[in-house]
């Protein structure tokens, strides 16, 4: 490292990461994992083999982690305004590659580089909201709280931590965790989704630029076998995990079995209520964007619309237009609205979904099968459902796909009721123009994240994301004030000065 904390091997271009073995990097050194082969890395656009993913052994785990436990014990004792600098340098080098690490994103992931660029502003948000940790972690002063007494409650960090991200926004959700981590004095160790390994990797050349000592940050590529050995180890104290709710469950329940701090973020089914009262043309625009970008591969996204009966077939016809209208191609080329998805077998499943629907009885007002942008990628262009009860399968399960549903409601009352059958809670949407039917969703609808008169509930980082029921398990959320408890514990100190006459 030179005087300035920033390295002084020469900068790697971020796109000649393609070119190199994907490797772990643990305690300032890039190396290969020494288990098989988890994934291999496959552009979605074009059927490309970018790379092939290792699997990180048990031995290779526990370097990892017990380095980052001998960097903990330094790390905490730096004073939080110095643990904050490398955390400005590496905003600085994301805003800088913002550009490169979206085309890497694109190549292994298939989402459009608009869509690759705005997932990256928001992870930027939260590396911003984690320079504040000198004002996030101040706790409170009490004087008298009792005759004679005074007391102080004090965030302090608690070890060492690790996050397992999902493939679907490679390079916003390490970004929920790390930066607050590791602004809050712990160390932090990350394990991505080995199908998008290349975003992580660029991250990591980013930090290692950035100046972080040796140990702080690590990271560790692999599967099932890698995450059950970061939630098992030992000298782990808390894990968060983002993906779905088969393994959030197994996430939570194994971490809390060995005994460490756990938020497992799930998935999710969300709705959006069309009132007779909104605005039609707004309201359609709003949930095709939501349906459909990141081609539907979102736990944000709104798949299922429960429409009024009054304007359910303006409302629909409109949908169908706009959804048609979208171009679906590789998310590198001009013009592009949707990309492919992550890989053949997720379009075999949605297309498997899509027939199921209509076996059901729902009614395919566009069919998505039939409109893909090329033999060679997986390619599915938007489907819209009709008529639609609230019983069925693509009502129901998370698809993770560029499917829509929509259900008919008599009222606002049926409208809700229906949103709130979902065994999901991560987030639902209205749209109206009456400031009491507002009211009426943002009291009654069961979901972590609303949004009024907004398509995808997105919270800024500097609120908590929020999620409820099957969408998500534990306490404390990701992003803001929410992780930084999740990240320190508190100790609160009781003060008396006797003045030697008691």
């Amino acid at each position: 490292m030179s005087v300035d904390g920033t390295s002084e091997r020469e900068a790697t271009d971020l796109y000649d990461l393609l070119d190199r073995p994907i490797a772990n990097y643990v305690d300032g050194e890039w190396t290969r994992p020494s288990g098989g082969l988890a994934e291999t890395v496959v552009d979605p656009a074009t059927g490309e083999a970018l790379g092939d993913t290792p699997i990180s052994t048990e031995s290779d785990v526990d370097a990892a982690v017990k380095r980052a436990g001998e960097a903990f014990e330094e790390w905490r004792q730096t004073p939080v305004e110095e643990r904050i600098q490398p955390l400005f340098r590496f905003k600085s080098l994301l805003e800088e590659h913002q550009t490169e690490i979206a085309e890497l994103l694109v190549r292994e992931h298939g989402k459009t580089k608009g869509e690759a660029e705005g997932e990256l502003r928001r992870g930027i948000e939260n590396v911003e909201v984690a320079c504040g940790a000198p004002t996030l972690l101040q706790g409170g002063h009490l004087q008298h709280a009792a005759p004679g007494i005074d007391e102080t409650a004090v965030r302090h960090p608690l070890g060492v931590f690790t996050a397992i991200t999902p493939f679907n926004f490679p390079g916003m959700i390490p970004l929920w965790f790390l930066p607050y981590a590791v602004a809050c004095g712990n160390a932090f160790v990350l394990k991505p989704s080995e199908r998008t390994p290349y975003t992580a990797i660029a991250l990591f050349e980013l930090l290692e630029r950035a100046g972080f000592p040796d140990g702080v940050v690590s990271l560790v590529h692999g599967g099932p076998d890698t995450v059950n050995g970061l939630l098992a180890h030992d000298d782990v104290v808390g894990a968060s995990f983002v993906g779905s709710t088969g393994v959030a469950k197994h996430v939570y329940e194994t971490a809390a079995a060995n005994g460490k701090r756990v938020q497992a973020q799930g998935g999710a089914k969300n709705h959006v209520i069309v009132s007779d009262a909104a605005d039609l043309s707004y309201a359609a625009k709003k949930t095709v964007s939501s349906a459909f970008a990141n081609t539907g591969q979102r736990c944000l996204a709104n798949p299922v619309a429960v429409v009024h009966d009054d304007v359910y077939d303006e409302f629909a016809e409109l949908v169908v237009d706009r959804a048609a209208a979208q171009t679906v191609g590789n998310g590198l080329d001009e013009g592009v609205d949707i990309g492919p998805g992550v890989s053949n077998e997720a379009k075999a499943r949605i297309e498997s979904a899509i027939e199921t629907g209509v076996e059901e009885g729902a009614e395919l007002l566009l069919d998505g099968r039939e409109q893909a942008a090329s033999d060679e990628g997986c390619f599915l262009a938007p489907s819209v459902f009709g008529e639609v009860t609230p019983e069925m399968t693509i009502a129901t399960e998370e698809l993770f796909g560029p499917v829509l549903a929509l259900i008919r409601a008599g009222d606002l009352d049926e409208a809700i009721d229906i949103a709130n059958r979902s065994r999901y809670g991560n987030a639902a949407s209205v749209f109206t123009n009456r400031g009491d039917e507002a009211a009426t969703c943002r009291h009654e609808l069961e979901a972590g994240n609303v949004g009024i008169n907004v398509g995808t509930a997105a919270p800024m980082a500097f609120f908590h994301f929020g999620g409820q029921k099957d969408s998500f398990f534990g306490d404390l959320h990701a992003q803001a004030e929410d992780v930084v408890r999740f990240y320190t514990d508190e100790t609160v100190y009781i003060e008396r000065w006797p003045d030697g006459e008691e």
